[in-house]
């Protein structure tokens, strides 16, 4: 009787049975707590966390009401930078080792170790095919049976992940399969033409991992050498047309993210036309207010763009004028500084701006004080009596340093007679090869 009894108790326990997420991170004294969050199609929902042991071991259970789909663990700061993706169906529990030298590897898991063997047997077959044409090789029997190895590794893993999550990332990264030899030139351009052929951009597991804003960039960004910004409009066009209709959000994500990386390559122009064509419409159809304001602001103060309007004061015969940036008539040039008087970078470079311009009378200097207070800012423009100063309370969201789009001080704009905008130096260093 004692047996049965204890038999009925144990069977909440099998029937509540939870899985894990667990871990090693090494070396551990490099790493506090490991974060887990629930990847969305539109960021990442918080979900618990655990502080690791002395060896750097963690746990974390999976209760039965967390859904399958793509989970996050974060493990440092900056959190977008120290994170990898893993899938979790419902059904088992995910153990994994991490070291910074080693990388990642899955121990527990069927779906994660299914597609960490596929991107490992992949890499081996295309690494094959890299040294192939990086010989210039021309055995064509050579060169099929590779073609053969890539095509039947694709299908073997298709077959093997048929029951799981990760057979929708399997289909997703189906390699280009030339059908007879081909030399290095044509392979590349078959392969960058299908790249986004068996991206299904509607499925929500992709929508939420990494694997899906890694394809897109390595789509514009890494597949053509030495792009032209005509073929980098040509691609943002061809991925629009790949995604299709609706997925608003996730195009706004998207273009959002390659707008960023045109603009920190400094190239305007395809940014801009990313702007005008797609992103500010998505913007505003989203309501994102502040990439709206982003976009408009980078896009008005491109070099070739005439200034934007600001009001500002001049002495003159012993009196103060008040007038504004466009109808100011006192030099050939004008540089507008947008710094704040407790900006150590500030501190440091506006002395040198001074220097550089002292015999130079043909510029005039233009300082915007980004301030949240007036009194530094009246006794720091004491020392530069030659400047033009304005004082901009409010400071980051002032609203003439918003129409600028001012991200950080000191910021620097050339502008010419007409005050249109004719460089926009990142220092002072800059600035004098510039003015040089």
């Amino acid at each position: 009787m004692k047996k049965l009894l204890l038999a009925l108790a144990l069977i909440p326990t099998f029937i509540c049975a939870q899985n894990s997420i667990s871990g090693t991170f090494s070396p551990a004294k490099d790493y506090t707590y490991a974060f887990l969050y629930h990847a969305t199609p539109t960021g990442a929902e918080y979900v618990d966390r655990a502080e690791l042991s002395e060896d750097g071991n963690f746990s974390i259970t999976l209760d039965s009401t967390m859904n399958p789909g793509i989970y996050k663990i974060v493990y440092a700061i900056p959190p977008e930078e120290n994170n990898f993706d893993f899938i979790y169906n419902g059904k088992e529990s995910i153990g994994f080792t991490f070291n910074l030298d080693k990388g990642l590897e899955f121990t527990d898991s069927r779906e994660n170790k299914m597609w960490a063997s596929y991107i490992k047997s992949m890499e081996m077959v295309n690494l094959t095919l890299s040294n192939f044409y990086t010989q210039e090789s021309t055995d064509k029997k050579a060169y099929m049976e590779i073609i053969k190895t890539l095509s039947d590794t694709q299908k073997a893993y298709e077959e093997s992940s048929e029951d799981l999550l990760a057979s929708v990332f399997v289909k997703a990264n189906t390699p280009y399969i030339p059908k007879g030899y081909e030399d290095l030139s044509s392979y590349s351009k078959h392969l960058k033409s299908s790249y986004l052929d068996h991206v299904d951009f509607g499925n929500t597991l992709l929508q939420s991992s990494d694997f899906l804003i890694e394809r897109v960039l390595a789509y514009v960004f890494g597949m053509t050498a030495n792009s032209s910004n005509d073929t980098y409009k040509a691609d943002v066009d061809n991925l629009m047309a790949q995604i299709g209709g609706g997925h608003i959000q996730l195009k706004t994500i998207l273009y959002e993210m390659i707008w960023r990386r045109f603009k920190d390559m400094d190239n305007a122009e395809v940014a801009n036309y990313i702007t005008n064509t797609y992103l500010l419409e998505l913007s505003q159809q989203t309501g994102y207010d502040h990439l709206t304001k982003e976009l408009l602001a980078y896009k008005n103060n491109a070099l070739g763009n005439k200034a934007i309007n600001f009001d500002l004061a001049i002495t003159k015969d012993g009196k103060t004028i008040t007038t504004t940036l466009h109808d100011l008539d006192i030099a050939n040039q004008y540089l507008v500084i947008f710094w704040s008087s407790t900006c150590g970078h500030c501190l440091d470079e506006l002395p040198k701006v001074k220097a550089l311009l002292a015999n130079n009378k043909s510029i005039k200097v233009i300082a915007f004080g980004l301030e949240d207070e007036a009194d530094n800012w009246q006794k720091k423009i004491a020392e530069y009596p030659d400047f033009i100063h304005v004082l901009g309370l409010e400071k980051w969201d002032n609203p003439t340093a918003n129409a600028y789009g001012i991200e950080s001080t000191p910021s620097y704009f050339i502008l010419d007679k007409d005050k249109t905008i004719t460089a926009k130096p990142y220092d002072v260093e800059a600035l004098e090869k510039i003015l040089n």
